[in-house]
């Protein structure tokens, strides 16, 4: 059973739930701990992520209610960063290093939006061939560590999020692409995040990363980290059973936690 989240999303960016609201949902589902993540301010999408004034009051109530809470529930205050922000300008506990655009041509290509998006992405840009699409957001992939000294590689086949509606697959040039960037990002060390926010959000029927992409993580040495990706308090556990499931049957034996010495491993 798992038993903590460390990617969860408030009000100060695209969440439904304040802080303290996603604390004690926590608290009600038995968690042990549970970790703040919030968007790092990117200028493109500003109405979707922290500005440099909210990360102060995000700070500040998150490490209230550590003090608040701290015989009921262990909470870290973390960020998550895109590749495209500024580094940050305080000092987190953790943080999470995800890729939500492309910069191409001089302009940003966004990888979670829509469906529609996508696929006018996809017929637009890259003239109907998602695998080049999907090349050129696994080569930025492949970098994510490098450029935000993230602690955990978030979702790291977002682009495959609205396959499923779009009718897109996993070809032979999408899993090199993919298998590219975990050979890139296994030397640091840092866990993958098994990640059910999409199919908490309707998109998807099984978490990131795929089968596929998960078997090549396995097969070259990676490390796992359960994760909700978590808008939502009623969704802070959603789908976990799928996922050690899924990890299981790749030949995963263990999970990844944090705490106050770092990332550690225990048995799934």
């Amino acid at each position: 059973m798992i038993t903590t989240n460390f990617h969860t999303h408030t009000v100060f960016c695209d969440g439904k739930n304040t802080p303290e609201e996603m604390v004690l949902a926590a608290i009600e589902k038995g968690f042990t701990a549970l970790g703040f993540s919030g968007h790092s301010y990117f200028e493109p999408e500003k109405d979707i992520n922290m500005s440099i004034d909210d990360q102060k009051e995000y700070i500040n109530q998150i490490e209230s209610l550590k003090t608040k809470y701290r015989d009921k529930i262990k909470i870290f205050c973390g960020i998550e960063q895109d590749y495209y922000s500024e580094p940050p300008l305080f000092s987190y506990e953790y943080k999470i290093g995800s890729v939500h655009n492309i910069l191409k041509d001089g302009r940003f290509l966004d990888t979670d939006w829509s469906a529609e998006r996508t696929k006018n992405t996809v017929e637009n840009v890259y003239g109907g061939d998602f695998d080049s699409f999907a090349e050129d957001y696994f080569e930025v992939v492949s970098d994510v560590l490098n450029k935000t000294k993230a602690d955990i590689i978030g979702h790291i086949d977002l682009i495959s999020k609205f396959n499923e509606q779009n009718g897109y697959g996993e070809s032979e040039r999408y899993l090199k692409a993919a298998e590219k960037a975990v050979k890139k990002l296994i030397p640091y060390g840092k866990p993958f995040e098994i990640n059910t926010g999409a199919m908490a959000r309707g998109a998807k029927s099984i978490p990131y990363p795929s089968p596929s992409i998960l078997k090549i993580i396995k097969e070259n040495g990676g490390k796992i980290i359960f994760s909700s990706d978590c808008h939502d308090k009623d969704f802070l556990d959603f789908a976990f059973d799928k996922a050690v499931l899924l990890a299981k049957s790749v030949g995963f034996k263990e999970h990844g936690i944090l705490t106050d010495d770092g990332i550690k491993y225990i048995s799934l």
